[in-house]
C-alpha cells in the first residue's frame, strides 16, 4: 500500500493522546463517507466528523495517507464497516496514530458491522475465489434498513465517549430511522413495478440493495471478487444475460467502462452509474444516496 512506509515514520513524531484531552466538539472520524453521513445524523451539532475514504473511492482500497495519521491521532471515536472492508489499509493507520481511545477494543472504536446479518458469507476460504471476505459481504449500507442498525450501533459508541449528550444521540438516532421508515414506503412504492428483474453488476457492491428492493442479481462483470472483467468470463457471460433478458449493468463510477459498454453493446442491457456512498454530486447525505439510486434504477428499468 502506497505511503504506508511514511505513515509509519510520521507516526513517531506525534504525540499520544491523551483521554482526558478537552474538545468543544466529539472529534469523529469514519473510515467510508456513508458512515460519516450516518454519524453527522445522528450526533448532529455536538460532533465533528472526517471521512478518511472520498465518496468515489473504492473502500477496499484507500490510499494509506500521512495526513490521515494525525486526523486519527485527535480522533475521540473511530468508525469502521468492518467486515474485513478496510482489512488492507486501516490496520496501519490506526498503529501509527498512536491514539488508545480508539484502539482495537477501545470505547471510541466503533464497528458498524455488529448486529447486521451479511450476506455472501463463504462456505469456505482459497485462493481461487478471489477477494472474498471471509465474514461476508461489507456493502451492507446500501439497504437502508441496515443503516438504522448502524445508526443505533453509533449512538452507543457515542454516549460512552460523551454521556453528556447521548440523550441527543438518542434523538438523533430516532429521527434517522424514522426518516428512512417513511422514505422506505415511497420506494418500495416506486420499484414494486420492476421487482424480479435482471441484472448485472460490476463488482458485488449492490446485493443488499437488490434483496431489499427486489432485483435478482444473476451475475458480475467481474468474474471473481477483486478480480477484473476477462474475456473468458464475458464471452460466456453474454450468452447467459441474453437468456435472462437481463436488462441493466449497475456499475460503480469508479469502474472503468470498456467491459461494462462492450457488454451493453452485445446484449442490448442498459449501463447505469450508481454511487455506493454518499458525498459526491449526486447525494451529499445518505438517505438522499438511497434516493438517487432507486429514482435512477426505477427511471432506467421504465425506459429499457
Amino acid at each position: 500500500m502506497k505511503s504506508i512506509g511514511i505513515v509509519l515514520v510520521l507516526a513517531a513524531l506525534l504525540p499520544v493522546v491523551g483521554s482526558g484531552q478537552a474538545a468543544d466538539k466529539l472529534r469523529v472520524v469514519a473510515t467510508t463517507p456513508d458512515l460519516a453521513a450516518i454519524a453527522r445524523a445522528v450526533g448532529g451539532d455536538f460532533v465533528d466528523v472526517t471521512s478518511i475514504a472520498r465518496p468515489n473511492e473504492d473502500p477496499h482500497f484507500v490510499d494509506a495517507r500521512p495526513s490521515f495519521i494525525r486526523v486519527l491521532n485527535q480522533a475521540d471515536v473511530l468508525i469502521e464497516g468492518g467486515a474485513q472492508l478496510e482489512a488492507g489499509w486501516l490496520p496501519p493507520l490506526v498503529e501509527g496514530a498512536r491514539n488508545s481511545r480508539i484502539a482495537v477494543g477501545s470505547p471510541g472504536r466503533v464497528v458498524a458491522s455488529e448486529g447486521i446479518a451479511l450476506l455472501d458469507v463463504p462456505a469456505q476460504l482459497n485462493r481461487a475465489m478471489g477477494d472474498v471476505h471471509a465474514l461476508g459481504n461489507p456493502h451492507y449500507l446500501l439497504d437502508p434498513l441496515n443503516a438504522k442498525t448502524v445508526a443505533a450501533t453509533i449512538v452507543t459508541g457515542l454516549c460512552v465517549s460523551d454521556s453528556t449528550h447521548c440523550a441527543s444521540y438518542q434523538d438523533g438516532a430516532r429521527k434517522f430511522s424514522a426518516d428512512i421508515d417513511a422514505r422506505l414506503i415511497v420506494w418500495q412504492a416506486l420499484l414494486e413495478p420492476v421487482r424480479g428483474t435482471k441484472v448485472v453488476t460490476y463488482h458485488r457492491d449492490f446485493d443488499y440493495f437488490a434483496q431489499r428492493f427486489g432485483l435478482d442479481v444473476v451475475d458480475t462483470l467481474e468474474p471473481k471478487p477483486g478480480i477484473p472483467p476477462s474475456p473468458t468470463h464475458l464471452v460466456e457471460l453474454i450468452p447467459k444475460m441474453q437468456s435472462d433478458h437481463v436488462r441493466l449493468i449497475i456499475v460503480e463510477p469508479n469502474r472503468e467502462r470498456q467491459n461494462p459498454d462492450f457488454v451493453s453493446e452485445k446484449t442490448g442491457a442498459r449501463v447505469l452509474l450508481l454511487p455506493i456512498m454518499p458525498g459526491g454530486e449526486q447525494a451529499v447525505e445518505y438517505i438522499e444516496l438511497i434516493d438517487y439510486n432507486v429514482r435512477q434504477v426505477a427511471a432506467a428499468l421504465k425506459t429499457t
